[in-house]
This record gives structure tokens, sequence and C-alpha cells, in this order.
């Protein structure tokens, strides 16, 4: 005959299983339980300490107690999710590691890193590897030239089909309805210009990716900041660059100086970008803010640590990887479906940017 503590142990593990009561979830009260199986309160401590000692709750003192249970529990192996990025060890991809890490290790998930190197055909080959050993449960994956049309669509739909769930981290294809974890980048570019703007300045350049859909969006909130304020987009002091560009900035500057000749201001695709157009502009004898004010967007190392530190738009990068490996485990596990979450930027406000009054 079943014990009375082992009816409440029975009972929320069961709730745990159906997916009713999810990882940093609260119980219900020591009261409520009390009430709920008519049982003394030293029955439901024996129940919690139980369930304790097998890792699946845990108390915290003064808050109540929390489902700790890993995904082993759920599918009794390990899970391994793959995480595919352009790039991991330089600018934001650490941060963004670091943060699906956070998740993934207490849940007792297994991390595969893979790199493309923003190249499609290392995309293809991964995805292709994927399908064919079906070795991980789901991908977390950040798209390859997403502002270029990508032959690769198929095989993320394909993944789909097999069940092998996808989740779009930083940035996403616009073709596929596949849910993906990001800042609102649209938001990002005219959270840029409007800083500029209501700094006073008019006469604003711009310079976005143009094989990325970052570089589209942020490119269309500088715009939509421009025209709120009746300023006129001309189409002269905006330079688009492609991954190769961006990476060898240097040999471009003859085109960025003559593009931003009579720009008091810059709004710039990345902190990485910003970074590189200071020393261009330094090497020039152009002076940041004094003679060109400039904002760059990731809030990454690159804008606090600049020659002059940057005013820049932060993007909440290890949030983004904790959101991504959240849901991912969640998909996994309890098959929630996943929404799309675009976090709301914020601007961070350092030196480069210098008030100005414009005739």
């Amino acid at each position: 005959m079943q014990k009375k503590y082992e009816r409440v142990v029975s009972w929320i593990e069961a709730e745990i299983e159906n997916g009713n009561l999810n990882r940093g979830d609260r119980l219900p009260s020591e009261n409520e339980l009390m009430e709920q199986f008519q049982v003394s309160r030293q029955t439901v401590r024996r129940a919690l300490e139980d369930l304790t000692e097998k890792g699946i709750v845990e108390g915290r003192r003064g808050s109540g107690t929390y489902v700790s249970v890993n995904t082993r529990r759920y599918t009794g192996r390990e899970i391994r999710v793959a995480c595919m990025l352009t790039y991991v060890d330089t600018y934001i991809f650490p941060s963004i590691i670091r943060g699906m890490e956070s998740v993934l290790s207490k849940e007792g998930c297994t991390l595969q890193i893979s790199v493309t190197d923003n190249a499609v055909e290392k995309e293809r080959m991964l995805l292709k590897e994927f399908l064919r050993t079906r070795t991980v449960d789901g991908i977390i994956a950040e798209t390859v030239r997403s502002g270029l049309p990508n032959p690769n669509l198929e095989l993320y739909r394909e993944l789909e089909k097999q069940e092998i769930p996808v989740i779009f981290v930083n940035s996403f294809y616009k073709e596929l309805d596949i849910p993906h974890i990001s800042m609102n980048d649209r938001k990002a570019g005219y959270l840029a210009a409007r800083h500029l703007i209501e700094c006073g300045h008019t006469r604003i350049g711009g310079i976005f990716k143009s094989d990325d859909g970052q570089g589209h969006l942020r490119y269309a909130g500088y715009t939509e900041a421009l025209m709120e304020r009746e300023i006129k987009v001309r189409g002269e002091r905006v330079i688009w660059i492609d991954s190769e560009e961006l990476r060898d900035m240097d040999g471009e500057s003859a085109k960025l100086l003559k593009r931003l000749k009579d720009c008091t201001a810059c709004v710039c695709y990345n902190d990485d970008t910003a970074y590189k157009l200071v020393n261009i502009f330094k090497k020039s004898g152009i002076r940041v803010p004094q003679d060109v004010s400039i904002v760059g967007i990731d809030d990454s190392g690159l804008a606090r640590f600049c020659t002059v530190p940057l005013t820049s738009v932060k993007n909440p990068v290890e949030k983004l990887g904790r959101t991504a490996a959240e849901r991912m485990v969640a998909r996994i596990c309890h098959k929630e479906e996943t929404e799309t979450v675009e976090f709301e930027p914020e601007l961070v406000m350092r030196s480069s940017v210098q008030v100005r009054s414009e005739v």
C-alpha cells in the first residue's frame, strides 16, 4: 500500500511529466498540499525531502519550493542540442554561447557547437549531416547571409518534417515559418538615428550590411527616424558593404571617406563597423566626435574599449542565448510551441556623439 507521502511525491512527479509543472515553476505551498491531500505538515515535508534528494525540486529560503529537474527525467537519455553560428570566438558570439550553456548544462543537455564562417556551403554541409546522422535533438541556428536568396531553405524545412526542431537566434530567414530569438533590429537602427537627430545632427550617413537581413532592418529603422523628422534620406550618404568588405574596411576607406565627407554623424551597422570607422577617420585626421559623431549597434566589448568609447544600441546577446536554449528544451521535452521573441533594444551613451547646432 502506498504511503501518504508517496501519494504527494507521485502527484508532483506526474504533474512534471505531463508538463503542468516545468523547470523553475513554484510548487503549491505546504498548506495547499496539506489541504489537497488531507495530510500533516510532516508528511508534506517528507515528500518534498524525497523529491529534493532525487534532484527534482529545490527549496528557496523564504520563497518556496521550485521544480529543478533536468531533461534526462523526461527522455531517459541525454539531450543533444546543436548550436550553429557564423562565428564563435569573436565579437558577440562568446556571450551568446555562454547564455546557451548556462541553461543547457543545468538541464543535463550536451551543446554541440558548429561554425559556418558565414558561408552558404558550410551551412549546407552541416544541415545535410544533421539530417543524415540524426544525432541531435534540436538545432539553434544563426542564419548565413540572410539578406540574400538562400539555397538551403529546403533543408531547414526537411529538418522540421523529420521532427528535429529549429530555432533561429540573432537573425532569421523571412521566407521560413521558423521562430527566432533576436533583438528588434529595426528599432535598433531607429534608436541610433533618432539619438543623433536629438543631438542636433541632420546630415547623418549610414553604413549597413548588404548581405545580412539585420542590415536591411537596421537601415529601415534609420530611414524611419529620418523621415519622422522630415530629414531627406540621401542615397549618397548610405553605404552598403558585404561580409568581405566589412572584414577589410581599410581597403574601402577611400569610398567611405568620399561618401561621408559632408556628414556630421553616421549610424553604423554594428560596433565592429563603428570601431573600424573610428580608426579610418583617425588616420585621415578626422576627429570623433568633434568632426563626426558615430553610433554603433550591439554594445559589445569593441564599443567599450574603442579609443573613443562608442555610444551603441545594446543587443542583449547573452539573454538571446539563454532564451533560445530555454525554448528549445521546452520544445523537445514538453512539445511546447515556440513563439518568436524580439527583445527591445536600448541606447547606451558614451563619448562618440557630440551635440551639434547645425545651420
